[in-house]
């Protein structure tokens, strides 16, 4: 069983090549989702029917962990992950939509170990043309800001493919595991606000 834990909130879409990544470097990574079943192979799909989570289903060298929760209802999801780790997480990556940041993020503070890093990500229409960047959700936890913006081809431009944001919060998740001081990372090109602050 892998001594470190990552708690992956969003890590079931545009955020699953980081929580793999995690998995193949041995942590064990839990995943609160409304649709668990979708990240695990047939036998764990079986046995998550009529269970709120499946604990241990294999990686590659770590374990994954899915745990159906869903984020408008944040003390029923930590009480979800609460139910599956034994231990405080070492490590938070959060992709939060911006109307349920703040709850869900101070519900699942109390499973982090002491000043356990955070990798918060954004998108950046949750940037304010005034106030900039949300303050980090979590005092006492350092805390890398992941932007997400968008890329440019020819005169169009697209949002981010799920390889370019997995590798853009991924830096950010090395930075904070190598106890980097926090900082905004910026994947994409982003509207005028981050490129001026």
């Amino acid at each position: 069983m892998s001594e470190r834990t990552a708690l992956v909130l969003g890590g079931t879409g545009m955020l699953k090549g980081c929580a793999d990544e995690l998995v193949a470097r041995g942590w064990r990574v839990v995943l609160p989702s409304r649709r668990p079943e979708g990240l695990l192979g047939s036998a764990a799909k079986a046995a998550l029917r009529g269970r709120a989570h499946v604990p241990h289903a294999s990686g590659a060298d770590g374990s994954r962990i899915a745990v159906a929760a869903d984020w408008a209802r944040p003390a029923e999801l930590a009480d979800r992950v609460r139910e599956v780790v034994d231990r405080p997480a070492d490590l938070l990556v959060a992709w939060v939509h911006a109307s349920y940041r703040d709850a869900v993020l101070r519900a699942v503070a109390p499973l982090l170990a002491p000043h356990a890093p955070v990798v918060e990500v954004h998108d950046s229409g949750s940037i304010d043309g005034v106030r900039g960047m949300p303050d980090p959700a979590l005092d006492g936890h350092p805390t890398q800001q992941v932007v997400l913006g968008f890329t440019r081809h020819g005169g169009t431009t697209r949002w981010l493919s799920h390889e370019q944001t997995s590798t853009g919060v991924l830096e950010a998740v090395h930075r904070a595991l190598a106890g980097r001081p926090p900082s905004i990372h910026q994947v994409g090109d982003v509207d005028t606000w981050v490129t001026r602050h």
